[in-house]
């Protein structure tokens, strides 16, 4: 409900330059990836995932109503500051714990399914705010107070319904090292890594849009098709993972990427922007959610906290030079080099993971 309009709230109601925004998304997209690092190990450290992933959704619960009073652009940078904080410690101890409840021949359709959920909420929740917002006078400070309570709603049933299932140790013994993530995991990471210097932010895509002639007014409408696909697809994909393999399924994602850059980088017209953000839809399906059941997969339980931290911060660490070097090849090149970029990186990431085989 929150996130699209947070722009508009920074700028036109907090009258905040546009810097200010790529500040406050800046320092936000950062604290959340070095958190993961820190929430992953400490989970793994405690043997309990619970206690954190309840903590860090409180953080972001906090936040709604403190944006609902902020009276600067300095308040949201702060606010925005909890919020990531938040989603930081959560992330990796919530990721642990829904593999460790589930089993594996089902661990892929528990994340898909876990996906599918998420993007549900990134769909109607943008829609809920659509429809309120004229009732409430325009007024984003209301939108915003109500946001806190689905996000009291998740928290009671956090605490309430989802049991705390405590890691193997005894199996699988101390994780002190490093090296006890296992060769397996580290021979994945490179694959994460070389697909990530292509895979820049989803801006580009909706600037890509734009430029091919997408109306301002219908981009929102673009985006939700792309979500309504990825949630629709998302549990059967992570099915299909649990059937063929992840590896398999993960391969295909790849080369589905590949697709989907080639072709905003060779498109002449909006019509292929519309086909072009379904399938990136079906990429999504493919590979978000289950190339983190494959985590699960290749680390023992005692070291899937860490596992999971160092595999979102990778992402999310590669993100700013991923994005800033499609920036300036996009300036330097053409709109459609940082296209043929991503589809480059996706072919020798699937390459390397077929050479690998993690």
């Amino acid at each position: 409900m929150i996130y699209p309009l947070l722009p508009l709230f920074v700028t036109r109601t907090l009258g905040a330059p546009m810097k200010a925004v790529g500040l406050i998304e800046g320092v936000a997209e950062a604290t959340s990836s070095v958190l993961r690092l820190v929430a992953g190990w400490l989970s793994d450290r405690l043997g309990r995932r619970k206690p954190l992933v309840v903590i860090g959704y409180a953080f972001g619960a906090i936040a709604k109503p403190l944006l609902a009073v902020a009276g600067t652009w300095g308040h949201v940078l702060g606010i925005r500051f909890i919020d990531r904080f938040g989603k930081g410690l959560r992330t990796p101890p919530r990721d642990a714990l829904l593999a460790e409840s589930t089993p594996r021949p089902l661990r892929g359709r528990a994340f898909g399914l876990h996906g599918a959920m998420d993007t549900a909420g990134a769909v109607v929740g943008p829609l809920l705010a659509w429809a309120l917002l004229p009732a409430l006078g325009g007024d984003f400070r209301s939108l915003f107070l109500l946001a806190f309570i689905p996000a009291l709603v998740g928290i009671a049933v956090l605490i309430l319904g989802v049991p705390e299932i405590r890691p193997n140790v005894e199996l699988h013994g101390s994780v002190a090292r490093a090296g006890d993530l296992g060769e397996r995991f580290w021979r994945f990471m490179p694959v994460v890594l070389c697909f990530g210097i292509g895979n820049s932010s989803d801006a580009f895509l909706i600037l890509r849009a734009r430029h091919l002639g997408i109306a301002e007014g219908l981009i929102p409408l673009l985006y939700l098709v792309f979500n309504v696909v990825y949630a629709s697809l998302a549990l059967p994909g992570g099915t299909l993972s649990d059937r063929i393999g992840r590896r398999r399924v993960i391969v295909i994602g790849y080369a589905v990427f590949a697709l989907v850059y080639l072709g905003f980088a060779q498109a002449g017209s909006a019509r292929e922007a519309w086909l072009l953000f379904a399938l990136y839809g079906i990429y999504y399906a493919l590979t978000e959610r289950i190339q983190r059941a494959f985590v699960a997969d290749l680390v023992p339980e005692a070291a899937r906290g860490r596992a999971f931290g160092l595999y979102h911060a990778s992402v999310g660490f590669l993100a700013l030079p991923a994005s800033l070097l499609a920036g300036w090849l996009w300036d330097a090149v053409s709109p459609a080099a940082p296209f043929w970029l991503g589809s480059a990186s996706s072919v020798l990431a699937l390459l390397l993971f077929l050479v690998l085989r993690p």
